[in-house]
């Protein structure tokens, strides 16, 4: 399945045979990635991968390092957010009318607790897809499946430039 940024869900379907492939086994879409990387050169700098996305839920995975961590090898707020902040916006994206735009005008983010290892998945979902504004709330959590942190954010519909 082809990637569309502004088409249908992209997700784990298309992919080869576990067995052989290990990314696959790791639930990552490549396709899926690739996109998110080029919409969003930043996630790529901080290594996030793509798991689903489509306009009912964005899926992405930010695995644990190093030079995303503060002390104790605690995973940075900031990262932990750039990931809430990623995934919303790509399924606000994914919710917008054709021809329009989408920005963020609000974000707040509630730190339940630390990750430390592993990785971080961040799953974003539509709270409100109105003409104007949307709301998507985003639940991180770590490898246990433990909630780290919950982001909602108001984004704006903005019509074609």
């Amino acid at each position: 399945m082809t990637p569309d940024p502004a088409g249908p869900a992209v997700g784990t379907d298309a992919h080869p045979d576990p067995a052989v492939d290990p990314v696959a086994d790791a639930g990552v879409d490549p396709d899926a990635t690739t996109l998110l990387r080029t919409l969003m050169p930043f996630t790529a700098l901080m290594g996030t991968e793509a798991l689903v996305a489509g306009p009912a839920e964005v899926r992405l995975r930010l695995p644990w390092a190093e030079q995303l961590c503060t002390a104790s090898g605690v995973l940075h707020g900031g990262a932990l957010m750039a990931l809430a902040d990623a995934a919303g916006a790509w399924c606000a994206h994914l919710n917008l009318p054709d021809g329009a735009r989408t920005t963020t005008i609000e974000s707040k983010t509630n730190f339940l607790r630390a990750a430390k290892a592993d990785y971080v998945e961040a799953v974003a979902r539509p709270l409100h897809v109105g003409r104007t504004t949307m709301v998507v709330d985003t639940e991180v959590r770590d490898a246990d499946g433990k909630l780290v942190s919950r982001s909602s954010q108001t984004q704006a519909v903005l019509p074609q430039r």
